[in-house]
């Protein structure tokens, strides 16, 4: 059986602008060229799945069928940009009361779930963040993982170890991640 390499996309902060319990289509700002990005991760032969952490589904802020027409909404500007995303991955559980949970980031569940399913080669795959969160359960899940600015990246970017890479924006990860020899 022949394993993909993937390419694992936090949503808020990394391809849409970071709003606070994101769940409206009028209220989504896709990050300048992110879509742009994910097309270029399929062109070059990556799954691209989306793992998102939404709490507010458990802290009633908004339903889980609000959160899947946001993500439908979403998947069809990306499919009109060119690119696609092969699979949206949402832990809905709270922070604060998950004792059980395994997929919420920093816990690498919903990669690990992601993997199964699409037969994904964690090795050889990738996450991308805005989050320290993110690059833990990229890493824990047996990925490379990169941080980026937009988001909360700059600010959680003081909190990172030194020798993993960050990039400004999605764009500039997916540049590197496609062209690894290119410069940084």
């Amino acid at each position: 059986m022949a394993m993909h390499r993937a390419v694992f996309l936090d949503r808020d902060g990394t391809i849409n602008e970071e709003s606070g319990y994101l769940h409206k289509i009028e209220d989504c700002r896709f990050i300048p060229d992110a879509i742009a990005a994910i097309a270029r991760l399929k062109a070059a032969g990556f799954l691209v799945v989306i793992v998102t952490n939404q709490s507010g589904i458990a802290r009633g802020y908004y339903t889980e069928d609000d959160l899947l027409r946001l993500h439908q909404y979403m998947e069809i500007e990306i499919v009109n940009g060119g690119g696609r995303v092969d699979g949206w991955y949402f832990c809905p559980h709270h922070p604060d009361f998950s004792d059980d949970c395994d997929c919420r980031k920093p816990f690498p569940g919903m990669l690990r779930t992601a993997a199964d399913e699409l037969e994904i080669d964690l090795a050889s795959s990738w996450m991308i963040g805005d989050k320290i969160a993110d690059i833990e359960a990229g890493i824990a899940a047996g990925c490379k993982a990169a941080l980026v600015r937009t988001g909360y990246g700059r600010r959680e970017e003081a909190l990172l170890p030194a020798q993993l890479p960050v990039f400004d924006d999605i764009c500039s990860a997916v540049e590197y991640i496609t062209n690894p020899d290119s410069k940084r």
